[in-house]
């Protein structure tokens, strides 16, 4: 049985603390939300679930409640190549869904995680009809792009410091992840996927990070203390 199968056989109602963790649903109208709500369904991903794979079809617009997922996709070579992590409050593959294709890229849990999502045909109806859906979508494809063109000059990054980060800025993106705050609950194990470094090389990133007042590590996390300074730095 494929691990997306199983994931979509323990789809849910969400709970209310769940919808609250939806940052679009404010934006709607009364009559757009309960349709939106009625629509909604949540899955309890485990770690290594696949949320999304390459080539599969769209059928739903996904979202993190809670948990961390990764985006990535795999060379002709076996080799891996992550683009970003995705933090609660994020919601991504809003292009996919728009131009109903097929997904380029696999999306899975690095951790147990909690994965709303709303089917493709509600997605569309939401941008046929809602304003503020649609306000929300065309922020999201702009902060995607620029995202994906910073994970571009990120790949040629050498120095880990740098590399982490700009992830770590990306991470903490308000737009694209509004649930994440100023503290970002992730292992260094976790952001050692993300950025494709080894875990003691992160350690010792995250060290350099903290000493110039950019970040500081806490238990289960990072918080932030200059976003700016993670996002235009030089190591």
């Amino acid at each position: 049985m494929h691990a997306e199968a199983s994931l979509y056989q323990r789809r849910r109602r969400p709970r209310g603390d769940e919808l609250d963790g939806i940052p679009w649903l404010a934006l709607l109208l009364p009559a757009e939300r309960e349709r939106a709500v009625d629509e909604l369904r949540v899955g309890d991903a485990q770690a290594g679930d696949y949320v999304c794979r390459v080539g599969r079809p769209v059928t739903y617009w996904f979202g993190v409640v809670e948990g961390l997922l990764k985006m990535s996709s795999d060379s002709a070579d076996g080799q891996t190549m992550t683009f970003t992590g995705v933090p609660p409050g994020g919601w991504f593959g809003e292009g996919t869904a728009l131009k109903r294709e097929v997904y380029r890229y696999n999306i899975q849990a690095l951790r147990r995680s909690v994965v709303a999502g709303i089917p493709v045909d509600t997605f569309h109806w939401l941008l046929d009809h809602s304003i503020g859906f649609n306000r929300f979508v065309m922020n999201q494809l702009n902060e995607r792009l620029g995202q994906f063109i910073a994970a571009r000059e990120i790949d040629r990054m050498n120095t880990p410091e740098l590399r982490v980060a700009r992830n770590l800025a990306s991470l903490f993106n308000p737009v694209l992840y509004p649930g994440v705050g100023e503290v970002l609950r992730i292992t260094q194990q976790e952001l050692a996927y993300l950025v494709g470094l080894s875990r003691q090389r992160v350690n010792e990133a995250l060290a350099a990070l903290q000493a110039r007042e950019l970040i500081r590590v806490e238990y289960g996390g990072l918080r932030v203390l200059n976003l700016a300074g993670l996002r235009s730095s030089e190591f």
